[in-house]
């Protein structure tokens, strides 16, 4: 967790940020990740020249090469002087011009390198506008504690959770805790292959990598499980070039040394060598928009024809994932009911064709300011061969914060999430809710009775907030996918009183009124 104290030194960067005429805060973000990589390439190198003169071997690989850069007079900067290690004690003046003339040519040339976040370096910018914000910044970057890897991501997030406020910005941010309760639900293994084809931040891969850390720790033990860790488990795509490095510097910092961060439009591009590849998706996609069938990747096309995004993202999740492969994704409330063609084939191809699982319904509010859209969550198995028998719902109420335009948390932080609880002497202390509580915070509820699914859900009744709905049901109402279809309410009966008595203790009434008025009347 990320100290008061730290926390307030970047609100005051930020700040500063907004004072220098940078507003927004996406490239407030950009431009911290920047000096977060120059000071990440520093710290490479000094582990490298400690391993050569420990071992007496040459160096492996050189980041800041001899020599100079060539660019400006005299030949230009010689490379040494942009490590950070030199940089950050140089005076303002020299040091802005060191970053804005030498450093970052050189970061573009970076692009070579092969590494996730060297890739999207090319196209980077530097827009801090004065060397005393530089200086500032350089200041507070210098003081964070990058050797702890779970500060250093929660710094970060701390970052990414100030774009949630920001307007419409906040499209790229999926509320953290509801982040949590997919991951939780889909267990991720130490072998799976995981992709995020509309990864944003890279919200999803990053708390899948966190589970796994905590919930399987051995793995990274093992050379060939930590190398798979690394290298071969997270996929993400997108097609925003700010989201690709902000997003890569997210997985880095969370300490995933190489993942496979890159620029894919996911609906427009074909998907050879990303068919049948992934056993594990976690998306929530943008929605609410189409695409022209010109422009729409045929492979896609041929799943189901539609110009709908929401459509072509689960026809996309189908086609990434192997056999066997699972996905928990966000969908808007139009894809359980909608009555098009294209509608009800996709709906009809995860009840029939694969494993439909689940449907959690969440309340409308949940991406409130910027969406006040009804979605909920799917969670199926891609199998080619059907096996949906039951599938099981949940009518999600609460989930920790006020629904309105504030999203004030409504309990304390350890007991928001799907796994209320603390750290305490390294190692993890669950909590259990009250029922006051779970009425705020339904997530750990939703998490163990999905638990539960194939064992005691299935007796529960349909006024319940979970319950199975067997596939011959869901086939008869055309297969209809939203929970008010099958949900029961019950009414309570209102009594009424009887009119004459009504009207009996409306006289007594009128008649003490008339008396008072006579005494009223006989002391004027």
């Amino acid at each position: 967790m990320i100290t008061g104290e730290l926390r307030s030194k970047i609100d005051a960067v930020w700040n500063a940020f907004w004072a220098g005429g940078i507003a927004n805060p996406l490239e407030v973000i950009e431009q911290i990740t920047y000096l977060l990589f120059m000071r990440g390439l520093d710290d490479a190198e000094q582990l490298e020249e400690n391993r050569s003169t420990r071992t007496g071997q040459p160096m492996r690989r050189r980041i800041f090469k001899e020599g100079q850069d060539g660019i400006g007079k005299n030949g230009g900067v010689a490379y040494s002087d942009m490590r950070w290690s030199r940089l950050k004690n140089e005076d303002a003046g020299t040091m802005f011009s060191i970053v804005s003339e030498h450093v970052f040519p050189f970061l573009r040339t970076m692009a070579e390198d092969g590494t996730a976040h060297a890739t999207h370096m090319k196209g980077a910018r530097f827009t801090i506008p004065s060397p005393a914000l530089l200086v500032k910044v350089v200041d507070l970057i210098d003081k964070l504690p990058m050797q702890d890897r779970d500060t250093k991501g929660d710094l970060y997030e701390y970052m990414l959770s100030k774009i949630a406020s920001a307007g419409q910005n906040g499209q790229f941010r999926t509320p953290r805790h509801i982040i949590e309760l997919m991951v939780e639900m889909t267990a991720p293994t130490p072998k799976d292959i995981m992709c995020d084809p509309a990864c944003g931040t890279c919200g999803f891969l990053v708390t899948a990598g966190e589970y796994l850390r905590d919930n399987h720790p051995k793995m990274f033990h093992d050379q060939e499980s930590r190398d798979h860790f690394n290298e071969e488990m997270f996929h993400g795509f997108d097609f925003d070039n700010t989201m690709l490095r902000i997003g890569s510097m997210n997985m880095t910092l969370h300490g995933v040394e190489d993942p496979d961060i890159r620029y894919k439009d996911s609906l427009s591009q074909e998907h050879a060598g990303d068919e049948d590849r992934y056993s594990l998706v976690l998306a929530n996609p943008p929605f609410a928009g189409s695409l022209d069938y010109e422009t729409t990747a045929k492979d896609l096309l041929s799943i189901v024809k539609t110009k709908k995004t929401e459509l072509l993202f689960m026809a996309l999740f189908l086609k990434l994932l192997k056999p066997g492969g699972r996905a928990a994704v966000i969908v808007p409330d139009g894809v359980l009911f909608g009555s098009s063609t294209a509608h009800k084939e996709i709906r009809r191809m995860l009840v029939e064709d694969h494993r439909l699982d689940g449907i959690v319904k969440l309340p409308s509010g949940v991406f409130r300011p910027y969406a006040g859209v009804s979605t909920a969550i799917v969670l199926f198995t891609k199998t080619n061969s059907g096996g949906t028998d039951r599938v099981w719902f949940y009518d999600c109420q609460a989930d920790g914060f006020s629904l309105d335009d504030k999203r004030t948390p409504l309990l304390p932080g350890e007991k928001l999430g799907p796994t209320p609880g603390h750290h305490e002497a390294g190692h993890f202390v669950n909590l259990t809710l009250t029922d006051k509580e779970h009425a705020k915070n339904n997530l750990p509820d939703i998490a163990m009775r999905w638990g539960q699914r194939v064992g005691a859900e299935r007796g529960r009744a349909r006024t319940d907030r979970s319950f199975c709905v067997p596939k011959a049901e869901i086939v008869a109402a055309g297969y209809d996918l939203s929970i008010t279809r099958y949900k029961e309410v019950v009414h309570e009966a209102t009594v009424h009183r009887r009119p004459k008595e009504i009207i009996t203790e409306l006289k007594v009434l009128e008649k003490e009124i008339a008396e008072g008025l006579q005494e009223l009347e006989a002391m004027l």
